[in-house]
């Protein structure tokens, strides 16, 4: 029989409701009766002992908010009777000694993937085109219709079909069958973005940094660049970027600057010629054997519920253990939702300067959160707190499962690439694309993203699987969700068991052998975070 309630960590003094509970229901928990004072649906948190007004509520084992308000045990906690609060952390308290999973039986498997010069490996192959700035987008858009008619032979949308069938009153109008691509060994990505200039020159100098990123990504083969030429972020902005980046560099990267090539129709012919001719090229690159240390996986959350943090996300915490064991590398980012938990991440950072910069981004940014007018504990969105997360830091606990209980062994800010095999602390928003965008600029090759409620997020380079926290979602919205983890939920399975499940699949997708629910929908999110003003 299923649990009613579970408590997360032994000195917590709250539990998560696994089933929706009545008023009046008497539930024997921890050899104590505990009478259920008012409805609670699933997700939502049931208090353990009578709190008064500012007792701490411990969740996690970690502080994530203290009572408004009388609390009777056995009544369910809201955001009216809680209110965010957190530790404060001023450097490491104590030794970090970690013992890693066994993983003995990973330790010979491989994935097939692109490798490349730079001794990175891919899991995919894209030849990818973007602006340096927002002048550029309709040229993109542009080459982007030319190259997705031409080469990949896309059908017509299904959506497009119903819409001519109304048109034209014929409701047998059937749906064009899809052809084969022209190359079946790349795929040709595009991407649009605001910025390049009208802000400060930082922010250029950021998404500079940003793009440099994508181009050394190990699942990118080369790109085409298209600039205007009178913009904040100027070629040789983007070229010092990518020196700084990867000095050696072998990718083909063809850059255009409509400013110095006449019209839009010559500038158009040249870079289509040069790029179809790049593209044949990078065709040619194919899939072969690659050990699991080259993975460089970015764990992410999006749409949390009150089940993402005892299903879903410690199930990515497992697998990030096992990959860090296996040399391999993780990247924890959305520095909004590791609020409350920055003692335990400092305490795991392998040396006292990494921590002391862990602490520096996360106070600058609160700073700059407050300075705006705002504050991290308005981070929980309307759905999340829908669905038990009702104070920042409780999201944070939850969130933070993600990363496991490795060593932090580097600490990057936005636009930073990885270099060291591990954990990897990075500095993101917490919005769910914007981080995910950062995650692959800093060199993932795959995202693995939680979700309880359904975000349809994909990206243009990397393969993002989707993983939802609970059973219900899952077969409610199939079409985006790649593999789920209610069975922990219900008890059917450990962490660990799924966490196994979990690293099958992600080696399928490295290999390309199975294909996630964002790129059948072709689901291509980019969005840079944008830290200044427009000036």
């Amino acid at each position: 029989m299923q649990n009613k309630i579970i408590k997360v960590n032994s000195s917590d003094n709250v539990a998560v409701a696994l089933i929706n509970l009545k008023a009046g229901e008497v539930i024997a928990f921890e050899e104590e009766q505990i009478n259920i004072l008012s409805d609670t649906k699933s997700k939502h948190k049931i208090a353990l002992n009578r709190f008064e007004p500012g007792d701490r509520i411990i969740m996690y084992g970690v502080l994530v908010g203290t009572a408004n308000s009388t609390i009777e045990k056995g009544d369910v906690l809201t955001i009216k009777n809680v209110k965010h609060q957190s530790e404060k952390v001023f450097g490491k308290t104590e030794t970090f000694n970690w013992t890693a999973p066994n993983v003995d039986k990973w330790k010979d498997r491989t994935f097939l993937g692109y490798h490349r010069e730079d001794g990175q490996v891919g899991t995919e192959n894209v030849w990818l085109f973007f602006p340096l700035v927002f002048c550029e987008n309709r040229n993109v858009e542009i080459l982007k219709d030319v190259f997705e008619k031409e080469l990949l032979k896309q059908k017509v949308n299904p959506h497009q079909m119903l819409l001519r069938s109304l048109v034209s009153g014929n409701e047998e109008t059937e749906v064009a069958s899809t052809s084969s691509d022209v190359f079946n060994n790349i795929d040709v990505k595009f991407i649009t973005h605001p910025g390049g200039c009208g802000g400060i020159r930082q922010d250029s100098e950021s998404l500079a940094k940003l793009l440099a990123g994508y181009v050394n990504n190990p699942n990118v083969a080369g790109a085409t660049v298209l600039s205007l030429g009178c913009q904040n972020l100027q070629i040789n902005i983007f070229q010092e970027a990518l020196n700084s980046i990867n000095k050696n560099l072998s990718k083909p990267v063809l850059i255009y600057e409509q400013q110095q090539m006449g019209t839009v129709d010559q500038m158009l012919s040249t870079i289509i010629k040069d790029s179809f001719e790049a593209i044949k090229k990078a065709n040619q690159i194919e899939r072969k054997p690659a050990p699991l240390s080259k993975l460089k996986i970015g764990l992410e959350c999006g749409g949390s519920d009150g089940f993402s943090g005892i299903s879903a996300n410690p199930t990515l915490g497992a697998v990030s253990d096992m990959l860090t064991a296996l040399n391999g590398t993780a990247i924890l980012a959305e520095f909004p939702e590791l609020c409350g938990v920055e003692q335990e991440l400092v305490n795991r950072c392998v040396d006292d300067e990494k921590g002391a910069k862990f602490l520096k981004l996360m106070k600058a940014y609160e700073k700059s959160v407050v300075d705006a007018g705002s504050g991290f504990d308005m981070n929980p969105s309307p759905g999340n707190i829908k669905d038990g997360l009702i104070t920042d830091a409780m999201k944070s606990a939850g969130a933070a499962k993600k990363g496991g209980t490795s060593p932090i062994q580097d600490v990057l800010d936005y636009g930073e690439y990885i270099t060291k095999p591990g954990l990897n602390l990075l500095c993101t928003p917490g919005n769910d694309v914007e981080s995910t965008t950062a995650i692959v600029g800093s060199g993932a090759n795959m995202v693995l993203f939680t979700t309880g409620l359904g975000t349809p997020t994909g990206n243009p380079i990397a393969p993002i699987i989707k993983v939802s926290s609970n059973t219900e979602l899952a077969e409610k919205m199939p079409d985006i969700i790649d593999i789920e983890t209610g069975a922990v939920i219900r008890g059917e399975k450990t962490i660990e068991e799924m966490a196994d499940e979990m690293l099958e699949f992600i080696i399928k997708v490295a290999s390309g052998i199975i294909t996630t629910k964002a790129k059948l929908l072709n689901q291509n999110d980019f969005i840079p975070w944008r830290r200044g003003v427009s000036l």
